[in-house]
């Protein structure tokens, strides 16, 4: 907490120094960024060594803390190269743009692929890393602490990553305000730029808020192994069914528990469990995106309704009924919200009591595995498929209007679901069947071996 404080008031140190001049190109204003984010960042490092100091903490917990800081600096690199119009990928999307919205989409697709591939490698490092400096292969609760110190590293500065993504949409409506009140093209041109810049920000902030989530994976699920551990310590005939006894539970560790649970690769409970984990992610972004088509559907009825009785509207004689369109979107965004909140909720708890706690851990192993990878994919393919439009707006392949131009519309219209519904919501799903799972812990481990006895299911 005290790390995490720190953090707060560095990132508004490290915002004062975001500062670009006139006629910026768009590297310029990326690096203007970076400088913000790096400059915080290492301000931590020196806050951490203080508290090294004070012998508030360890090395090797600064270590741990310092593997999170540059995790979260790399993925936001990475992220920065996949999205921005000032490099390869992005380019490629506008390349093939001439040829068609269908070949637009294959590279998109192809392009978040790829750039799932350095942040698991990232996180992977940096959770052996971290689990390595705290001591985690002399003290494995030693190591978890680690690596739960590299996530509060990684978010440290989440006063100026999360900033940065909110900035992106900000200058988008800025960009929209400016040209519906007949500004200058000038204008037009500059919050183009600024919002070509909010699409890649907003591309690494939800790329730190799933890189955390993946991050503490193995400190979550060692919670809800300790969570049912100390459940059955502490009521006497509590693990009676699973064979466990109450005082072995509370002198137990946590792999111990583990082993005695049968929390093998071997089990077939858990190994059903990480397929149905995995399956849920790809439901959930179903479930959103077709959410995010229903409600653009109610919104372009009501748009075609009031252009048909009021024709003013289009000549500017007019007003439109904004009010009845925001109350469309807000309606919208809670109702078709519900199901998909349910399946996180429900799925955690009915799997539990079916397959038991190997279910439970495979759940949210595949869940959590699953979840990053594609989240990281919709994510940056959105951020791309958006940039590449952008670039081409920039007068590049023929510029606005052009058949290049159609056709990358038509991948940012897909991107847009991607990028700003089901990519970020899936970091909440992970995070969500987590704490559902936790919460939930006594009611499988008195449920499952009943349900389990009626099954047959014995291991």
């Amino acid at each position: 907490m005290v790390v995490s404080g720190i953090g707060i008031i560095l990132s508004i140190i490290g915002i004062t120094m975001v500062k670009c001049k006139e006629g910026a190109t768009q590297r310029n204003l990326l690096l203007s960024l970076l400088t913000g984010t790096v400059s915080s960042s290492v301000l931590i490092l020196f806050a951490l060594g203080f508290l090294v100091f004070m012998d508030w903490i360890t090395w090797g917990i600064f270590g741990s803390a310092v593997a999170g800081l540059v995790a979260g600096v790399l993925i936001g690199q990475s992220t920065e190269y996949y999205t921005s119009d000032e490099y390869k990928p992005t380019k490629g999307i506008a390349e093939q743009a001439k040829m068609g919205p269908a070949t637009t989409i294959i590279d998109g697709l192809a392009t978040g692929m790829y750039s799932t591939g350095i942040p698991v490698v990232v996180i992977c490092l940096g959770i052996l890393t971290a689990f390595a400096f705290a001591g985690g292969f002399t003290s494995f609760s030693m190591g978890l602490y680690g690596i739960g110190f590299a996530a509060v590293g990684m978010l440290s500065t989440l006063g100026i990553t999360l900033a940065t993504d909110a900035y992106g949409p900000i200058a988008d409506n800025a960009g929209g305000n400016a040209e519906m009140s007949g500004l200058p093209a000038q204008v037009r041109e500059r919050t183009d730029a600024l919002d070509a810049l909010g699409n890649t920000t907003a591309a690494t902030g939800k790329g730190f808020a799933i890189g955390s989530a993946a991050l503490t994976a193995l400190a979550l699920l060692a919670s809800t192994l300790e969570e049912a551990r100390v459940w059955i310590s502490k009521h006497d005939g509590a693990g009676d069914a699973l064979g466990i006894a109450s005082d072995w539970a509370k002198k137990a560790s946590v792999m111990e528990f583990a082993d005695k649970m049968n929390m093998s690769i071997m089990n077939p409970l858990l190994i059903v469990g990480i397929f149905i984990g995995a399956m849920v992610c790809f439901v959930f972004c179903a479930m959103t995106m077709k959410a995010v088509g229903r409600a653009a559907g109610s919104m372009v009825e009501e748009v075609r309704r009031q252009f048909r009785e009021k024709p003013g509207i289009l000549e500017g004689s007019e007003r439109p009924d904004y009010a009845r369109c925001v109350d469309i979107s807000t309606k919208g965004a809670q109702r078709e919200m519900i199901l998909p909140a349910m399946l996180a909720i429900i799925v955690p708890v009915a799997t539990g009591c079916i397959l038991g706690l190997p279910g439970v851990i495979g759940l949210l192993a595949g869940g959590m595995a699953c979840g990053f990878m594609l989240a990281t994919m919709l994510n940056n393919s959105g951020g791309a498929w958006d940039n590449a439009k952008k670039f081409i707006e920039k007068g590049n392949h023929g510029g606005k209007k052009s058949d290049p131009h159609k056709a990358a519309v038509v991948g940012d219209t897909v991107g847009d679901p991607c990028k700003d519904t089901s990519g970020p919501s899936l970091n909440i799903l992970i995070k969500l069947m987590s704490m559902v799972a936790i919460v939930f812990t006594p009611v499988i481990l008195k449920v499952a071996p009943v349900v389990q006895g009626w099954l047959g299911i014995s291991f």
